[in-house]
């Protein structure tokens, strides 16, 4: 289990522009990635929005966390759905980061049974070559490992922590929605498949969200 002291964290001062996940990943399972993969991740990759449809799902105990997130920006949501229209918005942030908002249903227009959820991936305290984090607007964050795994770009939590100014305040791990898991799966033709899924130790399963989304840069 973590531990509760706290820690003083700055953002690496050689952070680059724009956020390039291949120095994370490592260059073998970098060069592994599908092209298309590889263009989306990146240096220097556009800002752009994908559209699609996902199926969502979380347990009783997920949404209590949903409820419970909304005091840190709201990075869960409890929706049931299947088939929903869905746009993924990504934009850099000019300051090494790269914002992802994830708008659900008719979020865009204020739509009832709507939501967005967005986060902001940033180098981690280690920079290029260690961690990654994901931090959300209301400072609920994880420290990510970024892996080539079958062909796909993998997004893996090592730990939970919130980031308060300067410091770091870690969660443990029974108090954390669970290992969140999310797989970036290129499926040819501009196509590509978003898969999350958070695993709590006591309590199992507590999201699953799975969509096809269609990339409009795609260049065969």
């Amino acid at each position: 289990m973590p531990s509760t002291s706290l820690t003083s964290f700055a953002p690496a001062a050689h952070a680059a522009r724009h956020l390039d996940l291949s120095d994370y990943v490592g260059a073998a399972g970098w060069a592994r990635l599908p092209a298309a993969v590889r263009r989306r991740f990146g240096a220097g990759h556009p800002d752009v929005d994908y559209t699609g449809r996902m199926d969502l799902r979380c347990s009783g105990i997920g949404r209590i966390y949903a409820c419970l997130s909304r005091a840190f920006g709201s990075p869960l949501t409890g929706l049931q759905a299947r088939g929903l229209a869905a746009t993924v918005r990504v934009r850099g942030n000019g300051q090494g980061g790269v914002v992802w908002e994830r708008l659900f249903g008719d979020a865009a227009n204020g739509a009832a049974g709507a939501a967005t959820v967005r986060s902001t991936k940033e180098p981690g305290m280690g920079g290029p070559g260690g961690q990654l984090t994901e931090r959300t607007d209301g400072g609920l964050a994880m420290a990510l490992d970024v892996f080539e795994e079958d062909g796909a770009l993998v997004f893996q939590s090592r730990r939970f922590f919130l980031a308060l100014g300067p410091l770091r305040i870690p969660v443990p791990q029974w108090l954390s929605p669970g290992q969140c898991r999310v797989t970036h799966t290129d499926l040819g033709g501009g196509d590509f498949r978003f898969t999350l899924s958070m695993q709590h130790p006591l309590w199992g399963e507590t999201f699953h969200q799975s969509g096809i989304f269609a990339d409009p840069l795609q260049v065969e």
